[in-house]
């Protein structure tokens, strides 16, 4: 006789502008600014990229050929994840959302664009245990996976076989792939639920 495996349904949660107030990839870049002031000259390519992701115009295949080359630069020249991100969340602790204490369960996830060394730091903060996130290989120095847009809902299924999502807690239509995978969609703004989408 076959013994059936009990799917495991899921709170799935967003980081930037959901569970953190703000886009933590740009203030990291400007924390990074600091120690490289030549870095000015990506100014203006971060910020259109902002601006389009904003107003969902950004496609992966976008990220990939406008801005890969750039963070893999950026992570050769200055990051040291180990010992920068102790310090950047030990600065910015306080823009992680309260309300996620009030909704927490022990098998979060959290799926985000940001790299997973950030995440580890900024998660363990929250008491969360699982995230997935940009992988940056710290020894050759270059981004083996963008977890942006439909690259989410493929690491999902790769990384979560047997799991679904019951609810998910985003702030952007830039997640309507991995809106689509769950019951359940509620909408964050500012620190709090706002709106269930689904």
């Amino acid at each position: 006789m076959s013994i059936r495996k009990e799917t495991i349904l899921l709170n799935v949660y967003d980081f930037d502008n959901t569970l953190y107030d703000g886009e933590s990839g740009v203030h990291m870049f400007f924390y990074y600014l600091k120690k490289k002031p030549s870095f000015i000259r990506f100014a203006p390519t971060v910020a259109i990229g902002m601006v389009q992701y904003k107003m969902h115009l950004i496609k992966l295949e976008d990220v990939l050929r406008k801005y890969a080359g750039i963070v893999e630069y950026f992570i050769g020249e200055v990051v040291d994840f180990n010992r920068d991100s102790k310090i950047f969340w030990d600065k910015r602790e306080d823009r992680l959302h309260g309300f996620y204490k009030l909704l927490q369960r022990p098998d979060d996830l959290v799926v985000s664009a940001s790299p997973e060394q950030s995440l580890e730091e900024a998660c363990g903060r929250l008491g969360i245990k699982r995230w997935i996130g940009t992988v940056v290989n710290e020894e050759t120095k270059t981004l083996d996976f963008i977890n942006f847009r439909e690259n989410k809902v493929k690491a999902f299924l790769e990384r979560c076989p047997g799991e679904r999502i019951q609810h998910f807690y985003t702030d952007s239509m830039n997640d309507k792939p991995l809106m689509d995978l769950a019951e359940h969609v509620f909408l964050v703004k500012k620190g709090r639920v706002v709106k269930q989408l689904k």
